[in-house]
């Protein structure tokens, strides 16, 4: 990991910019450090949604937490994968003919993603943690479900996770949600254009773990409401303190 740019935001919070090998991420730190840890999940392109992770980070930091994400295979300045392009368009014309979702396409562009991403997420967790400002434990935040869940599968060191239900995922990744056994938090957008609902709850339901709440809300894929923040909050202090 290798550390480039860095700002004081005006609450206080630390942000600096890091490579980790090609990889670029961000990592937040509030002034209360050492402090816990929760991994961003975002559905890539940080660039475009650096506003939306720098608000999430700097809610965490308000909380006490410290904040990291990393760019997603394929995503930003990262290579293209010519296999997940098509599954891409794929998808695109199945929703706008209206029609079911092929698994064929689901397992195409979401399998080698959770694949790629996740053994970065875990290099990510082994060069953020023995900095001085991390105290641990861990917890994941956001987006693409499918790489959560495999995350909460194979990661020990993330002791609770929410989970942002905006995505399709394979059925593989629904048995091996039977495994996963941390608290959960699941957001669910009940009008969201881009997800299968039913899919979600069915995903909801396999979850192993004794602890698992959904919120669902009405409204379209970006409209969770401001108040899921604070109650995302209140989730991990209780698992990460």
């Amino acid at each position: 990991m290798r550390f480039g740019s860095q700002r004081r935001l005006d609450d206080g919070v630390l942000e600096r910019d890091f490579t980790l090998g090609e990889i670029p991420g961000l990592l937040w730190t509030p002034a209360s450090a050492p402090a816990p840890l929760i991994l961003l999940g975002h559905p890539g392109g940080l660039r475009g949604m650096y506003p939306r992770l720098a608000a999430r980070a700097r809610h965490c930091a308000a909380e006490g937490f410290a904040a990291a994400t990393i760019e997603l295979p394929g995503g930003g300045e990262r290579p293209r994968s010519a296999t997940a392009e098509r599954a891409r368009a794929d998808l695109r014309r199945a929703l706008d003919a209206g029609g079911p979702v092929d698994d064929g396409i689901i397992d195409r562009l979401v399998l080698p993603l959770v694949d790629q991403a996740v053994p970065e997420w875990r290099a990510a967790l082994d060069a953020l943690l023995p900095l001085p400002e991390i105290g641990g434990p861990v917890g994941y935040s956001g987006g693409v479900i499918g790489i959560g869940v495999r995350l909460a599968v194979v990661e020990p060191r993330i002791s609770a996770a929410l989970l942002f239900a905006g995505s399709f995922v394979p059925r593989a990744l629904i048995e091996q949600a039977r495994q996963v056994t941390i608290p959960l938090l699941v957001l669910l957008q009940w009008d969201d254009e881009g997800n299968d609902r039913q899919q979600a709850l069915d995903l909801f339901d396999a979850f192993g773990s004794e602890e698992k709440t959904l919120h669902a809300n009405t409204g379209g894929h970006t409209g969770v409401p401001p108040f899921e923040g604070d109650d995302a909050n209140r989730f991990f202090a209780r698992h990460l303190r």
